[in-house]
């Protein structure tokens, strides 16, 4: 793939449009946002879905999962579908949709214990592969059974106390706000996906447990848990443990995730893949977001609102120590960029746009959405932090997604060990004294022959004096490169015009410098005709 480089990014071209009408698989995830649970009638409490103390129970540790994700991945794969059991099969889909856990009845409820967990259904047209929850006490796991007693369900519907409901995840509360609200801060459903949020946020982008053939023309391949061990926390826990079984055609896996919720929703990933076949594109601790637009680019879509998207950019603190900002966009083709080659010290699509005004939607809330910042922990060999921007028409397609690729791929019957951190907050801080890009907005000249740039910089101060542009472009010409002290926002504001040509692609890289040490992050941008 052609690029071009500029210093530790390296931004390759737009890939051809061959790609253009691929579609980003979207997950329903049927958990609600961290807010205090909608009041609801007085019901007859249901039955306490506490572990069957006579059912059967077995052994349980990361070491006998990791060596069953290893065995498993000696033979081939073979998918387990959900299925509905006979009773639920004769329901309407509407009927079917109505059932929700009942949060009367979440495990660990009447447990002196900081955290309870729910069950959640699969969905009525059983897409999905089956799944599994299980609860681990004292190196013993226990297999549990959602039966419709956990759930709510209307006095219409027919009997259905001895049945059983397939799965296709889990979540978890705490009193992660609010000592007498028991807010959902945690939920892992459908393929890879999983959630979280940071008090006072509301759920938005996703992690995945492992991306396989990204944007790759033979196909995207999703690895799914498919068997969930959570371990039943002490009275006085901070965090929550819970371990996952992974299987694909190409790898299995075995996870351990330990998360911590409050100001900062901590999660630490213990993970091992072990690859069926060689795979050269993988990534780990693969972010996926949405982006519809935003100054730069709302002319192209019909809507009201100033914004409209999960996260706005890409960070990266890189092991040189850059601090990098790459603006999202949604493009006409598909985009794939690689930035640095050596792993950095973080990454992670973030949300900036914190005011209500940035977006004036009352509904989706999209100024409390969370950043999620990824610390990669040990050698993690070369490779790159990968950003895939997939166009879109629609809000409610994930179009964006960000991971770090290593080098090699993976190769058969080699696993490979990576252990990083996730942590879920409003925004990653930047070193101290380190401007930040507040807003980046973006129209036609007075002659409509040149594109006009404006960025406002917080954080650096607003005096002007011994500081400078540095601004380079890949291809164009530029011209009026100005940088003003902007007193409304006690900050910059850097802008230039360029004239694209005839380039369908143009590469940004904007900072501002006193003698040759930067006072701002590194403000990257594509640009392309269109």
């Amino acid at each position: 793939m052609p690029s071009g480089s500029f210093g530790e990014a390296v931004l390759p071209v737009s890939v051809t449009n061959s790609f253009a009408s691929l579609a980003f698989l979207t997950v329903a995830i049927t958990a609600h946002a961290a807010a205090p649970p909608a009041a609801k009638p007085a019901a007859r409490a249901p039955p306490q879905p506490s572990p069957d103390k006579t059912a059967t129970t077995y052994p349980f540790s990361f070491d006998t999962l990791l060596d069953d994700a290893k065995r498993r991945a000696q033979k081939s794969y073979s998918p387990q579908k959900s299925t509905l059991p006979a009773g639920l099969d004769k329901l309407s889909p509407e009927q079917y949709r109505n059932l929700h856990f009942n949060s009367d009845a979440g495990i660990w409820r009447n447990d002196p214990v900081p955290f309870r967990l729910e069950l959640l259904r699969a969905a009525y047209n059983l897409q999905s592969v089956a799944v599994a929850v299980s609860t681990v006490e004292n190196g013993v796991a226990q297999d549990l059974t959602a039966t419709p007693a956990m759930f709510q369900v209307s006095p219409s519907l027919p009997q259905l106390s001895k049945l059983s409901l397939p799965l296709s995840g889990f979540r978890v509360r705490s009193q992660i706000n609010s000592k007498n609200v028991w807010d959902e801060f945690l939920v892992f459903q459908g393929a890879s996906y999983f959630r979280a949020v940071a008090q006072h946020l509301l759920y938005g982008l996703s992690a995945r447990g492992l991306a396989i053939n990204t944007a790759e023309p033979s196909g995207e391949e999703f690895p799914a848990f498919t068997h969930f061990w959570v371990e039943r926390p002490e009275p006085r826990s901070k965090s929550i443990v819970t371990y996952a079984l992974l299987e694909s055609e190409s790898a299995t896996g075995a996870y351990r995730f330990t998360v911590a919720p409050g100001v900062q929703t901590v999660m630490d990933v213990d993970m091992t893949v072990f690859p069926r076949a060689d795979t050269r594109v993988i990534g780990i601790s693969p972010l996926t977001s949405m982006f519809l637009f935003d100054e730069t680019n709302r002319g192209r879509l019909d809507d009201y609102r100033p914004e409209v998207h999960d996260s706005d950019g890409l960070m990266i603190s890189s092991a040189s120590g850059e601090q990098i900002f790459r603006q999202l966009a949604n493009p006409l083709k598909l985009q794939v960029s690689t930035f640095t080659t050596q792993p950095p010290k973080g990454f992670g699509l973030v949300q900036r746009s914190r005011q209500q005004s940035d977006f004036e939607d009352f509904e989706n809330q999209y100024e409390r959405r969370p950043s999620a910042w990824v610390e990669p922990k040990g050698d993690w060999g070369p490779g790159g932090v990968e950003l895939v921007e997939i166009p879109s028409g629609r809000e409610t397609n994930d179009n964006i997604v960000a991971f770090w690729r290593p080098a090699r791929g993976l190769t058969a019957n080699q696993p490979a060990h990576f252990e990083y951190r996730i942590i879920w907050l409003p925004e990653p801080a930047l070193p101290k004294g380190l401007g930040k890009v507040m807003a980046t907005r973006s129209g036609a000249s007075i002659d409509g022959k040149r594109r006009v740039f404006i960025l406002d910089f917080v954080g650096a101060g607003e005096k002007i004096d011994g500081l400078r542009l540095d601004l380079v472009q890949s291809t164009g010409k530029i011209s009026n490169a100005t940088l003003k002290s902007n007193a409304a926002v006690h900050g910059l504001r850097a802008s230039f015009e360029i004239d694209p040509g005839d380039a369908e692609t143009i590469e940004l890289r904007l900072r501002v410098l006193r003698g040759d040490k930067p006072v701002t992050e590194t403000w990257l941008y594509r640009w392309t005709a269109g």
